[in-house]
């Protein structure tokens, strides 16, 4: 252990994740995000769980998974046992789903994308929250849609579930608290139309069934814990702390993309930079 300048105790053997998705090749930025989990698990394959974020069958491929654990072990990283796939958590997702359903905190949303774009702001700056598309259909129209084989996303009744839970708090990896406000996400969906689960209600089952104490991931995640804390305190999980790490950024100051291909840790393995040199590209760690 040793102390913040602030006095706070700092934990070097939290249990925590790194959970790539293999819809491309791991950047700059993955490396550094990488080692950073890598640093709050001591260094312990024990500590360090490898989730492969693959629920998203239709973008993912094998050939970047098997990418994602060769570029981890280059870069010094190992985990003990084997790594864990969403894939292979459907009903583990599903039964969340109908606990929600069994509260009623969740509901059906028939719109098509064109109906939608009429009423709904675009979900990623999050500036606005999504607002309640419960009533935007009749009862008989949504009963048309269902009998036409139509298949609904779900989304969270935001005003309902903040009633059921209450005020709530989510906690840094320093100790302090942090007050959750997850209404900035309005109505957001919760299960999509084609998957058994959104990001949101995945990575918080996730994490729970990798007994996770540290979730440790980039800033631009940081406002999704306020949603991510209500859904552990909807289903009763134990919440984990947070640890949000800088972004690595392009010449423009913008976040890497995997589309970058010459910021892969591929392309700099076959330039011949070391793993020395690769870390001097980067901010210090933890």
């Amino acid at each position: 252990m040793t102390l913040y300048c602030d006095g706070h105790e700092r934990q070097t053997n939290w249990r925590t994740r790194f959970a790539p998705s293999p819809t491309g090749n791991l950047h700059l930025g993955h490396a550094y995000s990488a080692l950073t989990v890598w640093a709050f698990a001591g260094q312990s394959p024990d500590h360090f769980v490898l989730r492969i974020d693959d629920l998203d069958h239709t973008r993912c491929r094998s050939e970047y998974t098997e990418q994602i654990y060769t570029d981890l072990q280059w870069l010094g990283i190992s985990w003990a046992s084997e790594p864990r796939f969403q894939s292979e958590r459907l009903a583990t997702y599903a039964a969340a789903l109908a606990q929600l359903k069994d509260l009623d905190l969740v509901y059906p949303c028939y719109l098509s994308r064109t109906e939608l774009s009429d009423i709904l702001s675009a979900p990623h700056g999050l500036t606005k929250p999504i607002p309640s598309t419960r009533h935007s259909l009749s009862y008989a129209e949504q009963k048309t849609r269902q009998a036409a084989g139509q298949i609904p996303a779900w989304r969270l009744d935001m005003e309902k579930a903040i009633q059921h839970v209450g005020q709530l708090t989510w906690i840094k990896h320093d100790g302090a608290n942090c007050p959750a406000d997850p209404s900035r996400f309005g109505d957001v969906i919760i299960a999509r139309k084609d998957l058994q689960a959104s990001y949101h209600l995945s990575v918080v089952i996730d994490d729970n069934q990798d007994d996770i104490d540290l979730v440790v991931r980039g800033k631009d995640l940081e406002d999704a814990t306020h949603l991510h804390r209500l859904l552990q305190a909807i289903l009763a999980l134990p919440a984990p702390r947070y640890y949000h790490h800088d972004l690595i950024c392009d010449d423009t100051g913008k976040r890497l993309a995997k589309r970058d291909d010459a910021r892969s840790i591929i392309h700099y393995r076959k330039q011949g930079v070391t793993l020395s040199d690769l870390k001097d590209m980067l901010p210090n760690l933890p």
